[in-house]
């Protein structure tokens, strides 16, 4: 028996293997294998299980074992990780790694063991202080032993294997392969429960009493559960008792110990009471125009455009009811973990125990057995971030990406960089069920795939129960800081606003898209910003910690008392953050209860379920925040939304600054005055005769949706165009430049196809210590509409440049519709 294999790297090849007797049982199409991988071991994915092969058996390697019980993709859904594969440039294997949890998979590690005296000897010997072989034996002569990640990260190269072979043949080092088993698995505990009869169990109490107190009171414990198990650590906490009474009792064979396996499953601490709602007629029909699809089990997708407030939400839940009447599964997508304390509320409140979250705040080991429980059938609604989408569902009949506009929804650091709605409207297509995209400010792709007829546009014009949007108020800052010749935060107005709502008890959120309390530290003499030695940005000054920090790289440094390039005292710290508005607000309204949501403020874990939780039971009045604050959150006590600097995301350059703007705009101001009480909108600007923030004001989404998409097609940018990044980088200035040169010469052979930008330096040209050079490639839709002259470009320009280039182990990237060209 031979199956064919891929792995998570980027060889565009299955690998093929024999399969032991002993483990041919357990052989499937879409199981894993451990298998030998050139001197490592590594888990695959078994593609193909062929009826002959081309080889000699003898050339052929055996796999080792095999993780699953069952398939963890089949036939259908394989189609969705090749079109990954293929999409979005990446190999088969890769694609397939997104559909596994991450730590549990099994491969070998290479250790190296330091023989310390004989290194010292050679290091005394060595006589090039700047030599690679020096830096080795200097790091080498410190340490017992070390993995070859951590010894390359230490003398920052990554081809050292020959130098170490070297070591190694001399004696004064030991190469060991280890094998590295899951770091994740299945969680199991011990329980305890009774034997015997309760009468043979009261017979033994004479003798016990006299010799063991400790185990008696351990069995009434249990004598008290009814035949009910009991967790064994808990039993020894109640009972105040040790092991070795439990142990006691079990070789007398009065009680049981077995392992039971546990389910970690992950809650939310936010809750709402349920609630009956009757769907208003704008909602009924949209419901009604996609239980159509449903019904028929046809592949459509729907574009919601609901304001912010109009029940989308309830939209879903009632079309998720029709699906799991049909014994069909629910994915429900979200932008931000801070979105789905609420939505997860709703359904679990809807459908109880078969609604699974999926996020980056859960255990590995809740997230492990979330994965379990949707693979074997037991959850059938599963919501979460991008990442959800590769949940192992089965079945599926609804797909819904809610703030489908959302750019988090696109993977941006690692491969495939995928884009979560765009694959969720592919998944659709292969399983035969309707998407349904839903946002009050669709992207400009979306919108205009409604408009060509690709997407079917769907409606909610209006807030439920006739609620009226919220009035938007500008406020000029300049003038503001000119009348007030200080250089607070906040305007009179939006001051006065907030003291009138606090005194109403009603909410309040507040918008500022930095972290930190200064953004700048800035020295008056000899004009330079403390930037950050790995990246070209500036360093945040964080007031909580008293520290500055890199947004980027995370370097934390202590503050300087003084300038690092003149030593002037002469410091200033400019540009305002989350931290500082929360200071201010507490400065200027000491009794009010003011909370902080940033990714700063709610890496613990469910801090954010309790946050959300204490500001709709009226603990807190006033919310602060990033982004984070402005989508989904749905408070009927909030009446107030101010937004500190309305600039922040406009100038940055980049083509989709403008939309970006506008829809956090939009989305945040529909925050306030979700009930009946009227809500209002405080925005802060230094210029509210932009056109962008003109169209907020206006509520205009046709206005500005027209103007941006005229600005596109005349710049050629999307959704006229398709567009990818390549992108190349390394600690080497003129490596990082040498490679996307001969890259750049490669590709401008396929000059007549499409416009290719020459090389220039990324926005942010150092990150994390790396430097960074950009290529952008367009491809005109009109003339590729599905793209493929665009990756068959970049791929055969890719091979060509690995066999010319002396730069080939320059890292080089490329992203296909990327969502940022900075």
């Amino acid at each position: 028996m031979f199956v064919e294999v891929v792995f998570q790297m980027p060889f565009r090849k299955a690998f093929t293997y024999s399969v032991p007797k002993e483990l041919e049982e357990f052989v499937k199409v879409g199981v894993r294998a451990v298998a030998p991988f050139g001197k490592r071991t590594l888990t695959g994915f078994i593609i193909n299980i062929p009826d002959s092969i081309s080889l000699k058996r003898d050339e052929v390697k055996p796999i080792t074992d095999i993780l699953d019980d069952r398939a963890i993709f089949t036939k259908k859904s394989i189609k969705f990780y090749e079109w990954l594969a293929e999409y979005y440039l990446c190999s088969l294997g890769e694609a397939l790694k997104l559909l596994v949890p991450q730590g549990t998979d099994v491969e070998s590690k290479k250790k190296i063991v330091v023989d310390k005296e004989f290194v010292n000897e050679l290091l005394l010997k060595e006589k090039r202080k700047d030599s690679v072989n020096f830096k080795l034996l200097l790091e080498l002569s410190q340490k017992n032993e070390i993995s070859f990640t951590s010894l390359q990260k230490a003398v920052k190269k990554k081809n050292i294997y020959s130098q170490i072979r070297k070591l190694h043949n001399q004696g004064a080092v030991t190469i060991v392969d280890e094998i590295k088993e899951a770091a994740v698995k299945i969680k199991k505990v011990k329980y305890v429960k009774l034997a015997k009869s309760i009468a043979e169990i009261y017979s033994s109490f004479p003798e016990l009493d006299r010799n063991s107190p400790k185990q008696v009171k351990i069995l009434l414990k249990l004598i008290e559960a009814k035949d009910i198990a009991f967790p064994a650590a808990e039993l020894l906490h109640k009972t105040e008792s040790s092991q070795s009474s439990l142990n006691g009792l079990e070789q007398k064979g009065l009680v049981k110990i077995f392992e039971k396996e546990v389910d970690r499953r992950f809650k939310e601490h936010y809750e709402e009471k349920h609630q009956q709602l009757i769907l208003t007629e704008d909602q009924q029909e949209v419901v009604d125009e996609v239980s159509g699809s449903l019904n028929e089990d046809e592949f459509k997708t729907y574009l919601l455009h609901g304001v912010t407030g109009s029940g989308k939400t309830q939209v879903y839940i009632e079309l998720a009811k029709k699906v799991l009447e049909k014994n069909k599964s629910v994915l429900i997508l979200v932008p931000e973990i801070s979105l789905t304390p609420q939505i997860t509320s709703r359904f679990f409140n809807n459908f109880g125990e078969t609604v699974t979250v999926i996020h980056s705040r859960m255990s590995a080991g809740e997230r492990y057995d979330s994965w379990r429980r949707v693979l074997n059938g037991k959850s059938k609604v599963v919501i979460g971030a991008r990442s959800a989408l590769f949940a192992p569902l089965d079945k599926i009949g609804l797909i819904v990406v809610d703030e489908e506009h959302d750019a988090s929804y696109k993977s941006f650091e690692m491969t495939p960089k995928y884009n979560a709605r765009d694959s969720a409207v592919m998944l659709g297509s292969i399983f035969k069920c309707p998407v349904v995209l839903g946002s009050a400010t669709p992207s400009i792709e979306s919108m205009y795939n409604a408009e060509i007829g690709k997407y079917k546009l769907l409606s909610l014009p209006k807030r439920i129960d006739d609620v009226k949007l919220p009035k938007i108020i500008f406020v000029n800052i300049a003038h503001e800081k000119n009348k007030s010749k200080t250089e607070t935060v906040f305007s009179k107005v939006l001051l006065d606003k907030i003291e009138d709502r606090l005194k109403k008890k009603e909410g309040i959120i507040i918008l500022q898209n930095r972290r930190g309390f200064s953004t700048q530290i800035f020295c008056s003499d000899c004009g330079e910003v403390e930037m950050c030695e790995n990246c070209s940005v500036p360093m945040v000054y964080h007031i909580n910690q008293n520290k500055i920090q890199c947004h980027y790289c995370g370097l934390i440094k202590p503050v300087p008392g003084a300038c690092t390039h003149c030593g002037s005292i002469n410091i200033k710290y400019f540009g305002t953050g989350t931290e500082r508005v929360e200071d201010e607000l507490q400065f200027y309204f000491p009794n009010a209860k003011v909370e902080r949501i940033d990714s700063d403020s709610i890496t613990k874990k469910a801090y954010l379920s309790n946050l959300l939780l204490s500001f709709s039971k009226c603990e807190i009045d006033i919310l602060v925040g990033t982004q984070m604050v402005s989508k989904g959150l749905d408070f009927a006590r909030v009446t107030l939304v101010g937004v500190i600097s309305a600039e922040t995301t406009l100038w940055l350059p980049d083509f989709r600054a403008d939309e970006r703007t506008f829809q956090l705009l939009t989305q945040v101001s529909g925050r306030a005055g979700r009930s009946k009480a009227e809500g209002e909108v405080i925005i802060q600007t230094y210029n509210e005769r932009n056109f962008v923030l003109k169209k907020v004001f206006e509520n205009d989404y046709s206005g500005f949706y027209a103007k941006e998409k005229a600005d596109r097609e005349k710049m050629g940018y999307p959704p006229f165009t398709r567009i990818a990044l390549i992108e190349s980088k390394d600690k080497d200035i003129n490596k990082a430049k040498g490679a996307i040169t001969d890259f750049y010469k490669e590709i401008i052979k396929f000059k007549k196809l499409l416009k290719i930008s020459d090389p220039t330096t990324a926005q942010i040209f150092k990150l994390m210590n790396n430097y960074r050079y950009h290529i952008l490639i367009k491809s005109f839709k009109d003339k590729d509409p599905g793209g493929s002259v665009l990756r068959k470009a970049i791929l055969d320009s890719w091979t060509e440049f690995n066999k010319k280039s002396r730069f080939r182990d320059v890292n080089l990237f490329y992203d296909v519709d990327p969502q940022s060209i900075m």
